[in-house]
């Protein structure tokens, strides 16, 4: 099992994420995770470095693996230009880059074009057409296709990595995992009451992904007191108490922020896990390997990364050395 650090592009600047993805590194995890936004959720949050351009630092800085979340549908990235971004970095960093998830994105991060916003189901269409574009760009071969929204044109990438990375998919619900089983890599998804994360993995199997690789983005805070942690959470993390469908439909910071402004602190105690001793990290993770997750990656809400990182090295990664 591989226990990772989730570098929060939307709560820290770019130069402070790469100071802790090395911090992350000398303390003992094994990868790095990264997503890919334009805006924060809340203006709290206050950050929103290029996942792109951060990510060909952070991997020259460190010699750990990384992933990332990706949205390939034609808004804001052109599935063509992003195949050749990935290209581009698994070149220079052989098997440092061993997978990418993609999934059907936010308004949030692509209505910035202009475009409009289609439902899920459009979305996912588009998502899936976008995936194999790059899955067969990726694989080095000439690409011409056509789909509502974007299009290649004899597409082709010239400088390619001995191994393409797996494209692992991303899924919030049951039916979404149940889908992506048939055609995604792998897949990837955040922390849920077991029950949840079961059901979730076995409709991803039911669907086609038996065997297939299953990662976990764990969002915990950690802080001297319950009460610390709460309104850690509720001053950064808020949105995690809304339904994934507003997650994905509003637009921007303000409209995030106006969305949670009516929600009391006691709400987060039912959306982010709030510890306050080393235990309690190692049995949500084990939690999580007992799931059949085998690459968990470490989302610390707090905005004090080096403490978070110092205390995960010093009292909870050791725990799992020999696993």
């Amino acid at each position: 099992m591989i226990i990772g650090y989730h570098a929060s592009h939307e709560q820290f600047s770019p130069s402070e994420l790469l100071q802790y993805a090395r911090q992350a590194q000398g303390a003992g995890f094994q990868a790095v995770m990264t997503s890919d936004h334009i805006a924060p959720w809340s203006a709290r949050q206050g950050n929103s470095g290029s996942n792109w351009a951060w990510l060909g630092a952070a991997m020259a800085a460190t010699s750990v693996p990384f992933g990332s979340l990706s949205i390939p549908g034609g808004w804001r990235h052109h599935p063509v230009d992003l195949a050749h971004t990935i290209a581009t970095l698994a070149q220079m960093f052989p098997d440092r880059m061993p997978w990418i998830a993609v999934g059907s994105g936010e308004a949030l991060n692509e209505c910035m074009t202009g475009e409009g916003w289609p439902d899920k189901p459009k979305r996912n269409e588009r998502l899936r057409a976008a995936t194999e574009i790059m899955r067969a760009l990726l694989r080095g071969e000439t690409v011409t296709a056509r789909h509502d929204g974007f299009a290649a044109e004899d597409a082709r990438l010239w400088s390619l990595p001995a191994k393409p990375p797996a494209l692992y998919g991303a899924a919030l619900t049951p039916e979404t995992a149940e889908w992506l089983g048939e055609w995604a890599d792998g897949l990837i998804t955040v922390l849920k009451p077991k029950a949840d994360m079961q059901n979730l993995i076995s409709r991803f199997r039911k669907g086609g992904g038996e065997g297939k690789p299953i990662a976990l983005q764990l969002q915990v805070c950690w802080a001297e007191t319950r009460d610390e942690a709460r309104m850690i959470v509720w001053d950064q993390w808020r949105h995690a108490a809304l339904p994934p469908e507003k997650l994905a439909n509003m637009r921007t910071t303000q409209d995030f922020d106006n969305a949670v402004q009516d929600i009391p602190p006691e709400a987060m105690d039912e959306v982010i896990p709030l510890v306050t001793r080393s235990e309690e990290v190692v049995a949500l993770i084990e939690e999580g390997a007992s799931c059949g997750f085998e690459k968990i990656y470490v989302h610390g809400i707090s905005r004090d990364q080096q403490g978070f990182i110092r205390a995960m090295g010093r009292d909870v990664l050791p725990a799992f050395r020999n696993i």
